[in-house]
């Protein structure tokens, strides 16, 4: 499915793409959401504030997909196990949905890799990678009409462009916090990758954002 690779030696980043291939500098329709949050992902009586934690039913997510032609930025940095599970969540995750998705690896420059991203002007960023963490937390305060998705990890104090998904076992929040006393590579498996990914879409496509997302 690999189809371009181009290595950007100032940024140390590397592009790749794959999905529909279609042209992402013509406009294309917004994205909505297909199909309906189920019982249990928060309480219809009332909207979670920014950055609120909520802790939806399993599966209540489930029956969310995205609409064709979403245009998905998957940045990434880092070759640890729980970050490789990730990618791959998000990997198999588009291609199920038939997401236009172009991934970003950075190796060194995690702003100049964030700015990158959010130059291709994709519906929606969403990130793998403790190391970005930071970065992000600079770069997205700047950017509130870009969308952004942090799986595995969550921002200190998040606009309400930034929403998070996160489960005992994972939560880092930044260098000067590090990582939570439960931290645990091991709790990064493939099922809990995917629904991390696909809880955090389902809420962004319900424009439940700017919230943490916390799954079991």
């Amino acid at each position: 499915m690999l189809k371009a690779a181009v290595v950007l030696t100032a940024a140390a980043t590397l592009i790749t793409g794959c999905g529909s291939g279609s042209d992402w500098s013509q406009p294309h329709a917004a994205p909505s959401a297909i199909g309906t949050l189920g019982p249990g992902f928060v309480d219809p009586s009332t909207t979670p504030t920014p950055e609120a934690t909520v802790t939806p039913a399993p599966g209540s997510w489930d029956g969310v997909h995205p609409s064709k032609g979403y245009r998905v930025v998957l940045l990434t940095a880092g070759e640890d196990a729980p970050t490789k599970a990730l990618v791959k969540a998000v990997e198999a995750w588009a291609e199920a949905e038939d997401v236009d998705l172009r991934t970003v690896v950075s190796t060194s420059d995690h702003v100049a890799s964030t700015v990158k991203a959010l130059d291709m002007k994709p519906d929606l960023i969403v990130t793998a990678g403790n190391s970005l963490v930071d970065p992000l937390a600079l770069v997205t305060p700047s950017h509130l009409g870009q969308q952004f998705l942090v799986v595995g990890a969550e921002l200190a104090e998040p606009t309400g462009n930034v929403t998070s998904v996160d489960w005992s076992g994972a939560s880092f929040r930044g260098e000067g916090l590090g990582s939570a006393s439960t931290y645990d590579p091991a709790s990064f498996t493939a099922d809990r990758c995917s629904a991390a990914v696909r809880a955090g879409v389902a809420a962004v496509l319900n424009n439940l954002t700017g919230i943490v997302v916390w799954i079991q």
